[in-house]
């Protein structure tokens, strides 16, 4: 199912080659994303200034920037001032290529005549190829969509990894791009924004009182997202983008409320409701309860080796997303299960959380029955006055050293603010005559 019946081994050299040349330009935005605040300067400083490098300024020529091969010329050193590259341009170029070529087998059916139930995404719920297109077209075009989602976590993670943020540049955009391939093309979901078992719903809403049978119905997939494809497709972005923000936010508030102190970044809110957009609400979940499983390893080798508490999520986070999509065939059927249940699924959502703040309470009440301390004291790093005065006082503690000696006409306002004044008059004083000093002390004649 390749583009224009091309061997497939062409279309993945192809792909390998694109994705080392999209991973220079992921390290660009990796290095300067972080220079900036704003959204707006983050976009802007991808291409201003040009590259160069940080020691002479030197602009880097094209050939010294073809992916890979311009590092292993270059030895890994600045052609003019002969200054160290680090390794880790090259190597993110390499395994951007082959990301690029894995997903692709992963996603697109190899073969002339392979057919859309050998990918890895597809489900019996999926989507249902539209009029007029064809299932080459259909799963290349997904793969180009889960492309952008893919590069996007790779920069994300890059920076939570080395500075523990995620900028909005490296989420915002692709976010934009969910929202807006979802609703324009209206096939690029993976399960339909809402499915359930018609018996499960049954039983559930026969427990309610009359008043709520209404929410009983029989269908497995509504009607709708047949009817109105694009506005299908936007609705499992906007859903996704909501439930996948709004979980991480709820254990933000949650943690802040019962450990009184930051449990997840802001950073990783918008990442999840990044991927979100992309994937859909179902996905989402299974990212969420995977995540945790992923950054098992890493906490125990933090703990044990660099002995951090605070680990970046953002890593943990994308290496979950880039598992369900890739191994979504044999995921789903679990949690296929779960989700069929309807309605019964936000009370299991609004079950989990009320747990979640019970067993963080549980975990308090251990600590305070073995003495450990509740909560971190608070750090308050305010500079003061007199940290200011201190400061300068130590910097130049005589400020008429190895010079003459002033008049005495000299503006006393420095050594009053910077409190030295009284130090300076004591030091700089003229000394008394020793002949008027000696006669002031000396007894009079005839007494002794």
């Amino acid at each position: 199912m390749t583009p224009f019946d091309l061997p497939l081994w062409i279309v993945l050299l192809f792909l390998f080659l694109f994705g080392c040349c999209i991973g220079s330009f992921l390290n660009v935005c990796v290095y300067r994303f972080p220079q900036h605040d704003s959204l707006f300067d983050q976009l802007k400083g991808i291409n201003s200034p040009p590259s160069c490098c940080p020691k002479c300024r030197q602009r880097i020529s094209p050939r010294d920037n073809v992916p890979i091969l311009g590092w292993l010329m270059l030895k890994g050193k600045c052609r003019t001032c002969g200054m160290s590259i680090s390794s880790r341009y090259p190597v993110i170029e390499f395994f951007n290529g082959l990301l690029c070529v894995v997903l692709y087998m992963m996603e697109v059916p190899s073969g002339y005549l392979a057919t859309i139930e050998e990918s890895f995404l597809y489900t019996p719920l999926g989507p249902q190829i539209a009029e007029g297109w064809s299932p080459e077209l259909h799963v290349n075009l997904r793969y180009l969509y889960h492309l952008v989602l893919i590069e996007a976590l790779l920069v994300a993670s890059l920076i939570d990894w080395d500075l523990k943020i995620i900028p909005d540049g490296s989420t915002m955009p692709a976010m934009f791009v969910g929202l807006l391939g979802a609703a324009t093309v209206g096939h690029l979901y993976l399960v339909p924004v809402w499915f359930q078992d018609p018996s499960l719903s049954r039983i559930f809403t026969s427990l309610l009182p009359e008043s709520w049978q209404w929410l009983h119905s029989d269908f497995t997939v509504p009607v709708w997202t047949a009817t109105y494809p694009h506005l299908h497709g936007l609705a499992v972005s906007v859903v996704g983008f909501l439930v996948g923000g709004g979980m991480i936010w709820g254990v933000r508030l949650i943690g802040k409320w019962v450990l009184r102190r930051e449990a997840m970044g802001f950073g990783d809110v918008i990442l999840m409701a990044m991927i979100g957009s992309f994937l859909g609400w179902q996905p989402v979940v299974m990212i969420f309860f995977l995540a945790p499983l992923c950054a098992l390893c890493g906490v125990v080798i933090s703990l044990v080796s660099i002995k951090q508490r605070e680990i970046p999520y953002g890593p943990y986070i994308s290496l979950a997303a880039l598992l369900v999509v890739m191994f979504f065939r044999e995921l789903w059927p679990f949690w296929e299960r779960i989700f069929s249940m309807g309605l019964m699924v936000p009370m299991i959502g609004i079950i989990g959380a009320i747990l979640l703040a019970v067993s963080l309470y549980g975990i308090q009440l251990v600590k305070l029955c073995l003495g450990i301390p509740l909560y971190e004291p608070d750090h308050y790093e305010e500079w003061t006055s007199a940290d200011q005065l201190g400061y300068l006082y130590s910097e130049n503690h005589d400020r008429r050293q190895g010079q003459w000696r002033q008049t005495s006409s000299n503006w006393t306002g420095i050594d009053s603010g910077q409190g030295t004044l009284h130090a300076e008059q004591w030091q700089h004083s003229p000394s008394p005559d020793w002949k008027t000093t000696r006669q002031r002390h000396t007894p009079p004649e005839g007494l002794g």
